[in-house]
């Protein structure tokens, strides 16, 4: 029988304490401003990358197929605004806008500026005693661009898994004399392959953003622990959205950027709390 680790058994048995470690952590590195930046760049990235992704994915896929597939992940990060989002996306690819090379150049641009910021975020999060802190200025000048290729191969994968459960969903199994349809487990294989791209996302992001080398399974640990709390708190900012804010009557017009801006600065401190329980998890290591 495999004995739990040290730090495994500690969390496992004292979870309030470890929170508030962790909370506490997150507060002494100014994790919510921290957050604020990043979400700030992030808002002014999503729509360029997500124009950029359909034009470059449409050669493989169907558009329709993959607007389809975009706009119901999309509720996953920015709750109750994935319609606005895609709508926006829609209405350039119809008007048929070219894109030319200047233009092609600022949406990487905002892109790249927003994976940046995030290496920053979590060099500080994840920082260890006694590494370097700073990596090759080449290194950091290329990972944004491969996170961008990545996260448009997780759409293309998503993609391509959504068409295979949907038809699914219009199957039947005929079982003790009846045919019982498949729609049901369509749907939750469909939500438990959005979760585990999301949780496989985060934990790459743990993986390659910090200069201190990061163990597999811890950042698992905070790929899964993210994914898990942004899960319970996007479920939370559709009801509020929808049931009780006035943001709509306090901002007019700018409802919809405010909105998202809120939702993505919520996803970006998810984010780095999962960096946060990283770095406390194997602080206990090392005690």
């Amino acid at each position: 029988m495999r004995v739990l680790s040290k730090p495994t058994s500690y969390v496992l048995t004292h979870p309030a304490a470890f929170a508030l470690q962790t909370l506490r952590g997150f507060s002494n590195n100014q994790g919510l401003l921290l957050a604020g930046a990043i979400a700030h760049y992030a808002l002014l990235s999503v729509l360029p990358l997500l124009i950029v992704s359909v034009i470059a994915l449409s050669h493989l896929v169907d558009q329709a197929e993959l607007l389809r597939t975009l706009g119901r992940y999309l509720e996953w990060v920015v709750p109750s605004q994935s319609r606005v989002v895609l709508a926006d996306v829609t209405a350039f690819l119809e008007n048929g806008i070219a894109i030319g090379a200047v233009l092609l150049a600022t949406m990487l641009f905002f892109s790249s500026v927003a994976f940046s910021v995030l290496e920053k975020a979590m060099c500080i999060i994840l920082a260890h005693p006694g590494t370097i802190t700073k990596r090759h200025f080449l290194v950091s000048a290329v990972l944004p661009y491969c996170f961008v290729l990545l996260l448009g191969l997780a759409l293309l994968g998503v993609t391509l898994a959504s068409v295979t459960l949907q038809a699914m969903a219009n199957e039947s199994v005929h079982l003790l004399g009846r045919d019982w349809s498949l729609r049901g487990v369509s749907g939750m294989l469909l939500y438990l392959l959005g979760f585990s791209v999301e949780t496989l996302i985060l934990a790459a992001l743990y993986l390659a953003m910090p200069v201190a080398r990061i163990r597999v399974s811890h950042a698992l640990v905070g790929g899964f622990s993210g994914a898990l709390l942004w899960e319970t708190l996007r479920h939370i900012l559709v009801w509020y959205f929808t049931t009780l804010s006035s943001a709509s009557v306090v901002y007019g017009s700018l409802t919809t950027a405010v909105v998202v801006l809120f939702s993505m600065e919520m996803a970006a401190t998810v984010l780095l709390l999962g960096a946060q329980v990283i770095a406390e998890y194997e602080r206990l290591r090392e005690q």
